[in-house]
Formats: structure tokens, sequence, C-alpha cells
């Protein structure tokens, strides 16, 4: 007798009967020897929203299972049709079908890490994963603009940017859309930024979560030296406690593609993020911050300083006056 295309012993059938016959037929799959594969390691992805039907022609063509319809069959028959999960896995060769079963009811997924340095602005982040074949970098930076994603993640700005915390994800395909991805970096956000603040005992400006955040960024966009990241915070500290300009020369060129040295018509540009142009803070942050820079804006360093230049080490010269910080740079531009 011939069931859709496999044959069912006819003996099996006058012998024991069609229930038990049947059961024994698909049984017998569940041990089945896997087809040959000249790989030791098979990696697969199972899409999200996967029926049953396409998960075992995905793993057929993978050669993991045979071209049975039996494996449909075994996963309702052990309840697990509903339950198998998706993301990569990385199957040993030579599991048999019941093992496969089990595999993918248990979630065993496979798990790569995407680092993401500290200071990466918004759209090089979205560029990385989309390189990576993570996200569609448009979808990712449209769901970063999006008000309902600000809204539902407790951001109250006009983009992700500064929320999307730097560190190293595990990542597994088929598992995580764009947004999946976003929630899981603004949630690391504040994961952290709680604990600096928990920790910290207070700041010599009252600033809001997304201002510390804001100021952060131009910290860790102005120095990469860890010894230097609270002093650079006090200089802007203590503008803004004097009303002066910020003066940040970073925040000039956000959201343009220019570079070189800094030109006056570039620091005379009108730009809600130009620093030379504006009193006070830019309007958000010009790239996320790692966790040090967060901590020098909440806990400076106690300085009169109001002013730095760059140094020819790539360290900085810090100065409480103006006439004092002349003299730096004018000692410092004819070295170089």
């Amino acid at each position: 007798m011939t069931i859709l295309g496999l044959r069912l012993p006819v003996f099996c059938l006058f012998f024991i009967g069609f229930p038990l016959c049947w059961l024994l037929w698909i049984g017998a799959f569940a041990i089945y020897p896997p087809p040959a594969s000249p790989d030791r390691r098979i990696d697969v992805v199972i899409p999200a929203n996967t029926g049953i039907s396409e998960i075992e022609r995905i793993l057929a063509d993978k050669k993991i299972i045979q071209d049975d319809p039996r494996f449909s069959m075994l996963a309702v028959l052990t309840g697990a049709a509903r339950k198998l999960q998706a993301g990569e896995y990385r199957f040993e060769a030579g599991k048999r079908p019941l093992e496969v079963i089990d595999f993918l009811k248990r979630g065993k997924v496979l798990y790569r890490p995407v680092t993401l340095p500290e200071g990466t602005e918004m759209a090089r982040i979205a560029e990385i994963l989309e390189d990576r074949g993570w996200v569609d970098s448009t979808k990712f930076f449209d769901l970063a603009h999006d008000p309902a994603v600000l809204q539902e993640m407790g951001v109250k700005a006009e983009s992700l940017e500064g929320y999307l915390f730097p560190d190293t994800y595990y990542l597994s395909r088929g598992q995580q859309n764009e947004e999946d991805i976003i929630r899981m970096m603004v949630t690391r956000h504040n994961q952290v930024y709680g604990k600096l603040t928990g920790n910290a005992v207070g700041s010599h400006l009252d600033l809001t979560h997304h201002e510390i955040i804001t100021l952060a960024a131009i910290v860790e966009k102005e120095t990469g030296l860890p010894h230097e990241r609270q002093l650079v915070a006090s200089v802007f500290m203590n503008r803004l406690a004097k009303g002066m300009r910020l003066q940040a020369d970073p925040t000039v060129r956000y959201g343009y593609s220019a570079a070189g040295p800094l030109r006056q018509t570039e620091l005379k540009r009108q730009s809600p993020y130009n620093t030379y142009a504006i009193k006070g803070l830019p309007p958000g942050p010009i790239t996320n911050p790692g966790e040090a820079a967060i901590q020098a804006v909440i806990s400076p360093a106690r300085t009169d300083y109001l002013y730095f230049v760059l140094k020819d080490d790539g360290s900085h010269y810090f100065s409480r006056t103006l006439e004092e910080h002349n003299r730096a740079v004018a000692r410092f531009r004819k070295k170089r």
C-alpha cells in the first residue's frame, strides 16, 4: 500500500493492523540514519513564523534529514510541531530525525557576536548590522526615528541616537528583527545608565538623563584617553555653569560628511548641533557613548578648567584662562 509516495509493507497491514502499522512506520523514521553529507557540521537558519512543512523542506535541502513527509508527522505525534523554535542552528552530522526535532524544540540556537565600538553613530550602527546580514539599514534607521518606537522605549527625543548602547551583542539569525535588536540595545543602555546613576554621588549640575547622554556623546568624541574623560567632562560642565558656549568641534560635523580640519565657514554654519553657534547643549547626542564617557559626565573631575587643545601626542592640554589657552594653541599649532 502506498501513502504519500511511501510504501507501507503489506504484511504489516495484514498482521498488525493499520493504526499500529502507521505508528511503526513513522517510528521507524524517527531513528532513520541521516543522509550522507560531506560536512561534519551544517549551519541552517529557520526563519521566524516558519511552518512545520517549510522547516522540513529547509532541513531536507541542507541534508540534515531525508526528504520524507514522516518528519512532519513525527513532529506532530511527539507534540513538538508547534514548539520548534526559529533561529540559526549548527547541526553535527549524524543526527537522527528525533534528535533533530528535540534540538529545534529546545531552541539550541547558534549565537554570533556583533561588536559595536564606543562612539559609533546610529547611521554607522545600521550599516554595520546590515553588512553582517542582521538588519535592513533603512528599516533600522526609520524605526530609530519612529515616535511610536521612541515612546515604547521611554526615550523623550527625536531619535535613538545616544541610546543604542555600544557593546558586544550575541544574535541568532531568524530570531531577532530590527525592532528586537533596537530594543536589546536600548535595554542595555538603560541597565548601564541605571547602574551608574545609582552609584553616583551626584554632579554639580542638575542634568536630565537626555542631557547627560548628550554631553557624554561629546566627551566620547573629544577624547579616547581614559584618564582624560573626566577632565574633558569638567571643562564642559564648567562652561555650562558659566553660560559659555561649549565650542566642541565634533558637534559641528554632526550630520555632515565633510572631513579634514574645521574651517571658519563650518564654525559659523547655523545648525542646532553647532555648539560654536548655539548656547548650551545641542538638542541630542551626536553619537552613542560608552559606559566610561557616561560615567565621566555623571562624576566629572573637580577642576576650574575652561579650555583644552590637542597636543602632538594625541592628549590634550587644559587651561583655566583664555590667555593661557591661546598661548597653548599657538605653541602646539607651531609644532605641527
